[in-house]
């Protein structure tokens, strides 16, 4: 049982990584939205849409524990982040799509490549020190946006290699793929985070308390 001494320190703690994520974000989404929209790329695009989706998720967990009892406002915020997944999803693969069948071949982007190197840096250390503080909390909406901070890095990734195999070998549907790659993880995240406060079984599933619990028996 975590002491209310503990709990005060994780919340405060919560708030300071949330807040870091936002600002983080809000640059994040700019650079790859004005990039993107230089070099026609639905990956781009796609990744400064997931750094918008990304504060949208940070501040509903920001203005959760904003509250006395962020217990109460746990089922508005995970509510919160699954439909900004499922938005993020939808606009990014009709996006690919239409570049995929259409005409539309992106530039190779030097900008939106360092911008996805420095992503892949930043965002493992946000999601794990979220994810720990809100495990010991108990909190799964923590949780949950700690899950979409940890996407970023695996879209970072995802951009970086398309990114770069359109500008070292011409390959444009490269762009278009890792567009795909963003939108089906948005997707997986989404149906998780929405499922997160269904019933207790889900919630302690996704803090973890259920496999502490058939670990000790």
């Amino acid at each position: 049982m975590t002491s209310p001494l503990r709990t005060a320190v994780l919340r405060r703690r919560i708030r300071w990584i949330v807040a870091g994520t936002i600002a983080y974000n809000v640059v994040e989404a700019v650079i790859a939205l004005a990039a993107g929209t230089v070099a026609s790329s639905a990956a781009l695009i796609g990744f400064g849409l997931d750094s918008i989706v990304e504060v949208l998720s940070a501040a509903a967990v920001a203005w959760q524990f904003a509250s006395p009892d962020p217990e109460a406002r746990e089922k508005v915020a995970l509510r919160v982040i699954a439909l900004s997944f499922f938005g993020l999803a939808a606009y990014v693969s009709v996006d690919a799509v239409i570049s995929l069948v259409g005409n539309r071949a992106p530039e190779p982007s030097p900008v939106g490549i360092v911008l996805a190197a420095v992503s892949l840096a930043i965002m493992p250390f946000l999601s794990w020190a979220e994810r720990r503080a809100g495990r010991e909390l108990g909190s799964a909406s923590a949780i949950a946006d700690s899950k979409q901070t940890l996407i970023c890095t695996y879209l970072s990734a995802a951009l970086l290699v398309g990114l770069l195999l359109n500008s070292l070998f011409g390959w444009a549907w490269a762009d278009s793929i890792a567009a795909l790659v963003i939108a089906v993880f948005a997707v997986r995240e989404g149906i998780e985070a929405w499922r997160g406060d269904a019933c207790k079984e889900p919630i302690s599933v996704l803090t973890g308390e259920r496999a502490a619990h058939e670990h000790e028996h």
